[in-house]
């Protein structure tokens, strides 16, 4: 991860996955990489192939939101993967600024007196990088890896018990890596990031393989289809909402669709849960940690 060219690695991995035909371009001939060459973009964005070199060299790092718009056409993003594209052209601020900027990572009362109202709900509180920082019984219940001071994307990745729990482990790595690079946006050199992106990158071949390709996605609700220990095999809907007033928090709520076997399950599981209910919030110092020992 080069924190000084985010953007030539972001033009260079989306470039490489749009194949010639998909532009109206011919697919014969030598190709020495995969995807288009950066004459081809160049010509199809409308600006000159040194220029578009410069860019991908990090050479030239402020192009204009014109030349960003032709790129992000011939490169077929999405919206989300436009904004994204924009947000890494922007004048840089220096780390140290953007990180004093931010506020503390703490959960607020009323958002913890919240989750434990939700007997009924498994609910989380999350940070951009994915630490847990406060969960509601049933949360744990579901998974032990929903508690303070775990990092989720680090225990989808690396604990064997969260893969066989997830029966779409495949669809949720790749969701929560581009979710992942939708929230830092620009921020790649964050220390944090640096860490978590470095560690995974060597321990786990699917991050690495999902980190090259360079997608973003927004935080959106999914459907989790599960394999729990206790009570077998059911589905949770989810949904996520930024907490107002903190540094880029969001609160993450499961439930099953009413009357269904699913919401059965999460009844059975709830009742088979400690009956502490207490959701609990990590230290101020330890939010970013993950306990290696977990």
């Amino acid at each position: 991860m080069d924190s000084k060219n985010a953007l030539g690695e972001f033009l260079r991995a989306r470039r490489e996955r749009v194949r010639p035909e998909d532009v109206g371009l011919s697919g014969g001939g030598l190709r020495r990489v995969p995807g288009l060459r950066r004459e081809e973009v160049a010509l199809l964005a409308g600006i000159s192939s040194d220029y578009y070199l410069r860019l991908e060299q990090g050479r030239d790092r402020n192009p204009s939101a014109q030349v960003l718009e032709a790129l992000a056409r011939v490169l077929r993003l999405d919206a989300s993967a436009t904004a994204h594209l924009l947000s890494l052209a922007q004048p840089e601020r220096p780390a140290a600024s953007r990180r004093r900027a931010r506020r503390p990572e703490t959960v607020p009362a009323s958002v913890r007196e919240l989750l434990d109202t939700w007997s009924g709900h498994p609910a989380y509180v999350q940070n951009r990088f994915t630490d847990c920082l406060a969960a509601n019984a049933l949360c744990t219940a579901l998974s032990p890896n929903y508690a303070p001071g775990v990092n989720l994307l680090r225990a989808v990745f690396l604990d064997p018990a969260e893969h066989e729990l997830r029966r779409d482990w495949d669809e949720l790595t790749a969701e929560g890596v581009a979710t992942l690079r939708g929230h830092i946006g620009p921020d790649v050199d964050d220390p944090r990031l640096v860490e978590l992106v470095g560690e995974l990158s060597v321990r786990s071949d699917r991050f690495r393989y999902l980190w090259s390709r360079h997608e973003v996605r927004p935080m959106l609700g999914r459907t989790s289809l599960l394999s729990h220990p206790l009570v077998g095999d059911f589905e949770l809907r989810s949904n996520k909402f930024e907490i107002p007033g903190t540094d880029a928090l969001s609160m993450v709520v499961f439930h099953a669709e009413p009357g269904s076997r699913s919401a059965e399950l999460l009844g059975l599981l709830g009742s088979l849960a400690a009956p502490d209910g207490v959701p609990r919030e990590a230290p101020h110092e330890d939010t970013a940690r993950l306990d290696d020992e977990r």
